[in-house]
């Protein structure tokens, strides 16, 4: 194992070993109350539901993508790319479903297409930057981790204990990884610019969910959380765009840029 491997091991380690010293986090209830309840067209929370729209949009046009073979994606882990847009087409209905009533039975059929895109997106990075053997060899142990999340947090709120720590490392530990990635290693294709507008998108989405009455306030009808839905689908779309119109580095380039680097 080369020092950069190494690097990003001890920060996974060092993440995953303070969320155990973390005390177990329940699902606040107040989550579920959101800046914009209005109702149209008998659709409760309205703007929350159809803002899901383009995750649909996104994802099977990503899904119809990589199934014709269109992009430029690492051919041998195609299956990454197409888990990767289908579980992204999913948020679409289960983020919908959670908003049309929002509590934390719904709530899991939000969060369960979401890690499995959170955990395809980490492997497709792994493989593209560091090693496609080990984008293979934890595509499924990701996949299963983040399912498990989700589940084992839903256990512990029926139990009376909700524990949010494991969902949160599958949410944001990938986040904390991909930057030092982009910056350690070179991709396969051309450009990193794009996973940086990526990471861009989702830490805005992210900051616009917090801000969900005043962003309402000020942009009425349109709420920090339905801008949320809005800002993820397009960082999905900017990715989809880049695999549209890269370019492949020749391997040779790759392992001489990786010989050179300590």
């Amino acid at each position: 194992m080369r020092q950069k491997e190494r690097l990003l091991l001890v920060l996974a380690v060092l993440a995953v070993t303070g969320a155990l010293f973390v005390p177990p986090i329940p699902q606040d209830p107040a989550y579920h109350r959101f800046a914009d309840g209005t109702a149209r067209f008998g659709i409760p929370n309205f703007w929350n539901v159809v803002s899901n729209l383009p995750f649909l949009a996104v994802g099977l046009a990503g899904v119809l993508d990589v199934y014709r073979g269109r992009p430029a994606i690492l051919g041998e882990f195609h299956i990454a790319y197409l888990i990767f847009f289908a579980a992204v087409a999913l948020v679409a209905p289960g983020s919908a479903y959670y908003h049309l009533n929002p509590d934390n039975a719904t709530l899991v059929w939000d969060r369960l297409p979401m890690t499995v895109a959170f955990m395809a997106l980490f492997s497709i990075v792994l493989a593209e930057y560091v090693s496609v053997a080990l984008g293979r060899r934890l595509l499924w142990p990701l996949l299963v981790i983040g399912v498990v999340s989700v589940v084992y947090w839903d256990f512990t709120e029926a139990q009376g204990r909700g524990d949010l720590r494991l969902y949160g490392l599958v949410q944001f530990l990938p986040m904390l990884l991909i930057p030092p990635i982009l910056l350690l290693f070179r991709s396969r294709f051309g450009g990193t610019a794009y996973l940086w507008a990526v990471l861009g998108a989702y830490a805005v989405a992210k900051a616009a969910e917090l801000l969900d009455e005043p962003i309402f306030r000020i942009f009425h009808p349109l709420s920090g959380h339905a801008l949320k839905h809005l800002l993820a689908a397009l960082g999905v779309y900017v990715f989809l765009a880049a695999i549209r119109r890269r370019s492949t580095v020749s391997p040779s380039s790759v392992c001489r840029h990786e010989k050179e680097t300590p």
